[in-house]
């Protein structure tokens, strides 16, 4: 089909990754229509998905120490545009589908390098201490969020099996159900089921990262990774590995499965630098949804290089992404 460009000829064509998701932009409509306040996160979801997900409160400090300044964004959009290709591709598919994973009762294995191996339930570790943090989440597509997150930072967790002198990475597994996840029973795969993420153990241990078991004051939805997700906010979203089963403290350092389908795309470390593009689009700006536009400057770690910097003292970051 032939394309027609209908722009002065000295304007650049769009990039690919600067063109406005349906979803944000059908959403965006809703806003200047006059819409006001959105419809309920439960309102799009598929009359199956709604009967099947349970949302309960859940209280927790706030800490508001890393707090961003800009406000939160909807829940709304934060619950309905998301990445979770277990349940499908597209952003929406993941508020419609997720509904059908079994996220009670859950455990999580903890193995490897720790002098006490175990296996922890869900209930268990939601009785470590609570925080409310404000994150901005930024995703290697050049859209962030701000989200509120509820969780316990990762080294409660660890101290729960303290690891040993040769623990030096961290890896996570993600649920990989066939029979719960679309995504899974496609006949090209789009990764090398379970999904695994990690980490070196001194980022895993800084008190950043967080073990999130909610967010905007309840328990996480299927499709944001309940029950239990990672959030990394100085690094891309993937390296957030969603409804994990297992952790595994390590001596060498592990393969990510985005590292491991595009490793000339997907490094390990994967933090926020507006220095390194992806090989198919820019990371120097970004969208602040529900902005149509990356009109904002994408900041070093996203921000955190108060926190972070010292991880990657010495370190080229670029040869190093």
């Amino acid at each position: 089909m032939t394309q027609f460009r209908i722009a002065p000829p000295d304007m650049p064509l769009i990039r690919a990754s600067e063109i406005t998701p349906k979803e944000v932009f059908l959403n965006r409509r809703q806003w200047l229509a006059g819409a006001g306040a959105l419809t309920s996160a439960a309102g799009l979801l598929a009359p199956s998905a709604q009967a099947a997900q349970v949302i309960e409160p859940l209280a927790a400090k706030p800490n508001k120490a890393f707090a961003p300044s800009d406000a939160p964004t909807d829940k709304k959009l934060a619950t309905t545009y998301n990445n979770y290709y277990e349940f499908g591709t597209s952003k929406s598919a993941p508020a419609n589908e997720a509904a059908t994973l079994t996220v009670r009762p859950w455990s999580v294995e903890v193995t490897g390098e720790v002098a006490k191996p175990r296996r922890i339930d869900l209930e268990e570790l939601m009785r470590l201490p609570l925080e409310e943090r404000i994150y901005r989440f930024r995703c290697v597509e050049a859209w962030s969020m701000v989200v509120p997150w509820i969780g316990f930072e990762f080294r409660h967790l660890a101290a729960l099996v303290e690891p040993t002198s040769k623990a030096r990475f961290v890896r996570f597994t993600s649920v990989a159900r066939k029979e719960e996840m679309t995504g899974l029973r496609t006949a090209v795969p789009v990764l090398d089921w379970p999904y695994t993420e990690g980490l070196r153990l001194d980022e895993a241990m800084n008190p950043l990262t967080l073990m999130s078991v909610g967010m905007y004051g309840e328990t996480l939805p299927n499709q944001n990774g309940a029950p239990i997700r990672l959030v990394v906010p100085w690094k891309y979203g993937f390296k957030s590995a969603k409804s994990i089963v297992k952790i595994e403290f390590l001596e060498q350092q592990p393969t990510s499965s985005w590292t491991k389908s595009a490793m000339h795309e997907y490094g390990f470390y994967s933090n926020v630098n507006p220095n390194v593009d992806h090989p198919r689009w820019s990371q120097k700006r970004e969208r602040l949804l529900p902005s149509l536009f990356a009109s904002r400057e994408t900041e070093l770690f996203n921000g955190y290089t108060a926190q972070v910097a010292s991880l990657y003292s010495g370190m080229d970051l670029k040869a190093n992404f």
